[in-house]
């Protein structure tokens, strides 16, 4: 796979997520619209996290982790048959855990809920919801584990649109239910639309599957030499999403503190993330995962030139959109969030906080995505441990800096702890990888951020103009505001001979 190829295969997973994300939005303003920051809003996004949480231990995260480096070796060096088999074996050993986690899910409920979200614990009637809820959304787990195994070997077959395009599905289901069933049955509307989603995610990926042979198998049965290997890799993998869920769930417990950041703190924070998650998931959880499968090849085939360029340039790309994208959240949040949200039970005291999150969010973006980069990095070359020390020091970091922020800056002070424990991640394994290969390509990947900076800043100094004339923005006047920002944020970076710019333009529409 060579640059074009990546970035082709990016363009694919960019425009499914793209799609899939505004989709997300149409969820996001339907719940904001029917239950704002309202105690059953609450109720639903700590039900949902719980089962959500763990998707990325047994699905995105098990996938980036172990199973598609392994996979890409075994199709490398041992063949399409041993491959396909070792997949049929892989999906056995998924549906029995995943079978486990969602028992034990719903029987322990009631525990689990009182220990995340332990402010729920003075309302009895919002505690007992979010454990009805969690029980009854918990079988989700099968449905996204599933569906990230299927991700995952259609990936190792360099098969990227059916996956990519599932989450689509998912996010009409979640549109479509809720506004028939939620006028009726309420918040239960959400749940229902959140495993008919799930079902139809799953499915868009079987026939797919299908056509390359991955078939379902049982008689295959639980062994495997690559079971084995995938195994080893999961288990400080493991601990590295224990150590994450660790991070995510010391902030949903402040959160839940209304005395101390105010109330409706749970809601803000997801609606606030929702945002961040728009260019983090299009551009770099994109090319993370488009990267995977070529880098893990590099790796086995020691081509270890090869694997530092596609690094360094992945990196470069994706500083090439979020350092911009961070700049004009920070600067349109305000006017953003009112316009998707603040409607029905969204009211403007909602639209506040939950702005107040997304600006000390945006400060972060640019190294949520670097670190995916990094961390697809190291999982390529079979290294699971590395990932967990750093996510564990910047837990640790995050979780002093929760409790130092969250009275001054209430809110903003749990995205802006988030953002700096983020920060701090990025660089510490940037400088352990640079350790391991060597330097590959910093001169160029710090000119090219350098260079990015001063292109935003124009940028945002046009943006920041246009906002005192503009005041209050309509949702054409947003539009209008966005495309100006990527003009001139372009045409500066062409000044700057911002080459990463002229080379997508190259890689696109120029043959090999």
């Amino acid at each position: 796979m060579s640059k074009k190829a990546l970035v082709r295969s990016g363009a694919v997973i960019s425009l499914a997520t793209g799609l899939s994300r505004i989709l997300g939005f149409v969820r996001d303003i339907t719940i904001a619209c029917f239950f704002g920051t309202s105690p059953a809003a609450q109720a639903f996004v700590v039900a949902f996290r719980i089962p959500n949480s763990l998707r990325d231990l047994v699905g995105e995260g098990a996938i980036n982790a172990a199973l598609v480096p392994v996979l890409s070796e075994y199709r490398t060096l041992k063949g399409e048959s041993e491959f396909v088999r070792a997949s049929k074996v892989l999906f056995n050993i998924s549906l029995l855990v995943l079978a486990i986690l969602t028992f034990l899910g719903i029987v322990f409920s009631p525990f689990i809920v009182r220990l995340i979200a332990p402010g729920f614990a003075s309302d009895q009637e919002k505690f007992a919801l979010t454990v009805t809820l969690n029980r009854i959304i918990f079988p989700y787990l099968i449905l996204i584990g599933l569906t990230a195994y299927a991700m995952g070997v259609l990936n190792t077959v360099k098969h990227f649109a059916a996956p990519a395009f599932g989450p689509c599905l998912m996010n009409i289901a979640f549109i479509a239910v809720p506004w028939l069933l939620s006028p009726r049955i309420g918040v239960y509307g959400l749940v229902v639309g959140v495993l008919a989603g799930g079902v139809l995610q799953l499915a868009v990926n079987i026939p797919v599957m299908r056509k390359h042979g991955l078939t379902i198998d049982l008689k295959e049965g639980l062994r495997h030499p690559a079971v084995k290997r995938i195994g080893i890799l999961l288990i400080p993998r493991a601990l590295g999403s224990a150590i994450y869920q660790v991070n995510i769930f010391v902030s949903t417990i402040i959160a839940s503190l209304g005395s101390v950041v105010g109330e409706g703190g749970v809601a803000a924070l997801y609606y606030a993330n929702r945002l961040i998650q728009f260019p983090l998931a299009i551009f770099g959880l994109a090319l993370a995962q488009a990267a995977l499968p070529k880098m893990s090849q590099e790796y086995v085939m020691k081509e270890t030139g090869r694997f530092k360029e596609t690094l360094s340039f992945s990196l470069r790309t994706v500083f090439l959109i979020m350092i911009p994208s961070s700049a004009g959240l920070a600067i349109l949040g305000k006017d953003i969030i009112r316009i998707l949200f603040e409607r029905g039970e969204f009211t403007a005291y909602s639209s506040a906080i939950t702005t107040d999150a997304l600006f000390y969010y945006a400060f972060g973006l640019f190294a949520y995505s670097g670190t995916k980069l990094l961390v697809t990095s190291f999982y390529s070359m079979h290294d699971t441990t590395t990932p967990v020390k750093t996510a564990l020091l910047a837990v640790i970091i995050n979780i002093i800096l929760n409790f130092v922020l969250m009275r001054p800056l209430k809110l903003g002070g749990l995205a802006l702890a988030t953002s700096i424990s983020a920060s701090v991640n990025f660089f510490v394994l940037y400088v352990l990888l640079a350790r391991r290969i060597g330097d590959f390509g910093t001169r160029a990947i710090v000119q090219s951020a350098a260079k990015v900076l001063a292109a935003t800043a124009i940028m945002a100094l046009c943006l920041t103009v246009a906002m005192k004339h503009l005041g209050q923005l309509g949702i054409m006047t947003l539009i209008m505001a966005i495309v100006l920002a990527t003009i001139v944020f372009f045409g500066a970076g062409f000044l700057f001979a911002v080459q990463e710019i002229r080379g997508l333009f190259a890689w696109t529409f120029k043959r090999e």
